[in-house]
């Protein structure tokens, strides 16, 4: 497939097009040209009239597959470019969305992308039947009018099913969530701008080989994984990256996946240290602005400055300290820490996701009393899996202070012990 790609420019709008290009890459085009303009949005075509003759041209001798826009095209917009060009026009979401069918693979991912793609399509089968009422004679997709009609009540219906089969899919996550809050275990979420490496830092917590690939968007589906922080045990989970400007409608489709977040105890903000200082500001905003819309900012979170492997320490320390500027007052930032995934270096990591845990009410210290022997072995096993040992007292009853997890004392109280919380 073969590609023109738009960028329009204007004050109130961050685009980049080192961005752009990789998403068009990432969705397997060659890229033809890039084509630019400074300017405010026209309402007509997005882009000037005189840069649309441009375009004209460019298709003409070119001959792309495409001309894909940066910018958000509204419906009419796109059937104007469309009566203007005759070549397929996308603009920056359904561009990602392609990327997305690619990269799904799970039952749930492929329903949550095709019901962002169904709610993608449902404005522009909106603007093809009042065309049409207007005696345009645009269709949709070289459909007739009869067609039209026929499909747009195919996808209110197809989003239905889609959105009933989330559900139980939701009802089931929430189900294993409860029972991991019940156990005790502490839950963290990786969050942060696509190819920010997420995956790879959870490779690099679990042991685990999940895919991880220098590429936009390489998760999809979500993964949670065991992993412990000085012998406390931890539930991680991957998500799906951030884009600036993250749409409501892959918000929505996305909702059971990103859930995760909001569920989390402790949030880890991935940014890719090795970018130029102005990228790592706008992808550190472009995700509190995701994580706004989830209502995920009240929870305690740690940013990563990750892949310092590819850059000096003069370098990440001053990003360390522009960041803490810029962090002051926002969010329920706890800590920013400088990191490397892929060679493992993770001490600055796991000291703070330890402080983090210490105000976590799942946390607390007990004393706990085994007037049985036969099971001071099981609860010190227990112990040792689920949190910190203190101290042990043997005498006719052994006494043993731990700092564990709330959910273990149901599991040492099934084995008749006697649990007192310290104060």
């Amino acid at each position: 497939m073969r590609a023109i790609g738009v960028i329009r420019k204007s004050r109130r709008e961050r685009v980049s097009r080192e961005e752009f290009e990789e998403l068009l890459k990432s969705a397997g085009y060659e890229v033809l040209a890039i084509v630019e303009q400074v300017r405010e949005e026209h309402p007509r075509y997005n882009i000037g009239p005189g840069k649309l003759e441009e375009i004209k041209r460019l298709v003409k001798e070119l001959n792309p597959d495409k001309v894909v826009f940066a910018n958000k095209l509204t419906p009419s917009q796109a059937y104007n470019l469309w009566k203007e060009l005759r070549v397929d026009i996308i603009d920056k979401w359904q561009l990602v969305l392609e990327i997305f069918e690619k990269r799904a693979h799970s039952k749930e991912a492929k329903l949550q992308v095709e019901l962002a793609n169904l709610q993608y399509e449902l404005p522009l089968v909106k603007e093809a039947i009042r065309r049409i009422k207007m005696g345009d004679r645009a269709g949709f997709k070289g459909m007739g009018e009869y067609q039209v009609h026929q499909y747009f009540k195919h996808i209110r219906y197809r989003m239905g099913k889609i959105r009933e089969e989330l559900e139980k899919i939701r009802a089931e996550r929430e189900i294993r969530r409860k029972k991991r809050e019940e156990e005790g275990f502490v839950l963290i979420a990786l969050a942060g701008y696509t190819n920010a490496g997420k995956s790879t830092l959870l490779n690099a917590l679990t042991g685990e080989s999940i895919d991880a690939k220098n590429q936009m968007f390489t998760t999809l589906d979500t993964t949670t994984r065991r992993f412990k922080v000085r012998g406390k045990t931890m539930l991680i989970t991957d998500t799906v990256g951030f884009i600036d400007d993250l749409p409501p409608f892959i918000v929505e489709a996305f909702h059971s996946t990103l859930e995760e977040i909001v569920k989390a105890d402790v949030i880890i903000l991935v940014l890719d240290a090795s970018e130029p200082w102005p990228e790592i500001r706008r992808k550190f905003f472009a995700s509190l602005d995701v994580l706004r819309e989830l209502k995920a900012l009240d929870r305690p979170m740690i940013v990563a400055l990750n892949k310092m492997d590819l850059t000096n320490r003069e370098d990440i320390e001053k990003k360390a300290i522009l960041l803490r500027e810029l962090v002051d007052g926002r969010a329920n930032i706890v800590e920013i820490v400088k990191i490397s995934a892929k060679t493992k270096t993770l001490n600055e990591l796991y000291n703070a996701i330890e402080r983090a845990i210490e105000y976590l009410p799942k946390f607390q210290r007990f004393e706990i009393k085994v007037t049985d022997p036969g099971k001071v072995g099981k609860v010190l096993a227990m112990i040792h899996a689920m949190g910190e040992l203190l101290d042990v007292e043997f005498q006719e009853e052994t006494k043993i202070k731990a700092y564990i997890q709330t959910g273990l004392i149901k599991e040492l109280t099934k084995l008749g012990v006697e649990v007192r919380r310290l104060g």
